[in-house]
């Protein structure tokens, strides 16, 4: 097959919201379907389906052994950003427009062509039913929770599960391989279905500030000689383990200098998340918790269990969990069905683990989290969602 068409579409019922993705392969006249491919994401965006979309018409493409290829999707956003008419510069978009450019080229020609939405009617219907799958996904899940099917139902991994729910630590042995694949359910009885994407959440190792235990957001300090070893130590079991098909990380140097180490371990790039980034702490940045309670008294005990408030000048954890639910939106979208390293910082691992969990803000304050330490949340296209793991660091 030498010549074919794509034609590629996706969409989200709230934006972000249900989301699913279509894409059609015709022949070179467009008289014949070679290849139809559609796929509910879960919570996305319409530009992530947009994109996906385009990735799965490109791969069907491939598997055909098409050498050309003319593209032609309704979202002009993507057309233009493909065509190099338009900058990339949306952080979930960035790593969507790289994968589809590698699929790129691997053909000989490609072509990119906006056309009207009723032009793309057979694409559009794929990604509709699509999206319509997460009703019956939904009734999977009802039919699953009724005690007849929880009497007649075979729990899996139910030890691991039991001991993760209970947020208790445990090793990191057996945890960090390949996601369970097919139509896998979640371990224990929580009934998700399909294939979850594995969060390795990876806190970054000592510094000068966390060995003074002071208010460590936005400053930048570098790991200490101590805080190498952590990574590298981390890095060394992750490279044993294996699997890890993505690594990202906060902007911040310390995250940074982790999550290099890992990649370095691991041939695995690593990729810059801005979402990740550490609480901002405003005027309490570098301070004891002493040293703030007694400059802020009121404000400080108030804070301490209200998520809504922010320190002065700073960022309250609702809105901390605001901005990592939207990288939990786009890592699932991005890496389906992947194992992910996730490298960041005390909150954010704190805040997806509390949204894996679906616990109040009340984890925030009791949870604690090492240095260096790992934890494991898996997040499934149905929206469930499951934690293995909490603040492992028996391999440092």
């Amino acid at each position: 097959m030498n010549k074919v068409i794509v034609e590629a579409d996706g969409g989200s019922r709230g934006n972000p919201g249900p989301a699913g993705y279509g894409a059609v392969v015709w022949d070179d006249s467009r008289g014949q379907v070679l290849a139809e491919r559609k796929e509910f994401l879960g919570t996305a965006t319409n530009n992530v389906a947009e994109y996906r979309g385009l990735i799965a018409g490109l791969e069907a493409a491939a598997e055909l052994g098409a050498r050309e290829v003319s593209v032609r999707m309704d979202s002009k956003l993507v057309v233009e950003q493909m065509s190099g008419r338009w900058k990339v510069k949306h952080e979930a978009m960035i790593p969507l427009a790289e994968r589809a450019r590698q699929l790129v080229a691997g053909f000989d020609r490609v072509s990119f062509a906006w056309i009207p939405r009723a032009e793309n009617s057979h694409a559009d219907q794929l990604a509709n039913e699509a999206m319509d799958d997460a009703h019956l996904v939904d009734e999977v899940r009802t039919a699953l929770h009724t005690p007849a099917a929880a009497e007649t139902a075979e729990p899996t991994e139910s030890t691991n599960s039991v001991r993760a729910e209970a947020g208790t630590t445990s090793s990191a042995a057996g945890t960090t391989g390949p996601a369970p694949g097919g139509t896998a359910t979640a371990p224990g009885w929580t009934g998700a279905m399909g294939r979850p994407t594995r969060l390795l959440l990876l806190r970054h190792g000592q510094t000068e500030l966390s060995v003074e235990r002071r208010y460590s957001g936005r400053g930048n300090p570098p790991l200490t000689e101590l805080g190498r070893e952590q990574a590298a130590h981390a890095a060394k079991m992750l490279a044993a383990k294996g699997g890890i098909a993505a690594i990202v990380c906060s902007p911040l140097g310390r995250a940074r200098e982790t999550a290099e180490a890992a990649g370095q371990a691991l041939g695995v790039p690593v990729r810059v998340l801005d979402g990740l980034i550490e609480t901002d702490f405003g005027a309490w940045e570098g301070l004891t918790f002493l040293e703030a309670r007694d400059q802020d008294p009121e404000l400080h005990e108030r804070w301490l269990g209200d998520p809504s408030l922010p320190p002065p000048g700073g960022e309250s954890f609702d809105q901390v969990r605001e901005r990592i639910e939207g990288v939990r939106r786009d890592l699932v979208a991005l890496y389906p069905g992947a194992n992910v390293l996730v490298v960041s910082h005390v909150t954010p691992i704190k805040t997806l683990l509390q949204l894996a969990l679906g616990v109040g803000p009340s984890l925030l304050y009791r949870l604690h989290l090492d240095l260096a330490s790992l934890s494991i949340a898996e997040f499934y296209p149905d929206g469930g969602a499951s934690v293995r793991l909490v603040n492992d660091t028996s391999y440092l």
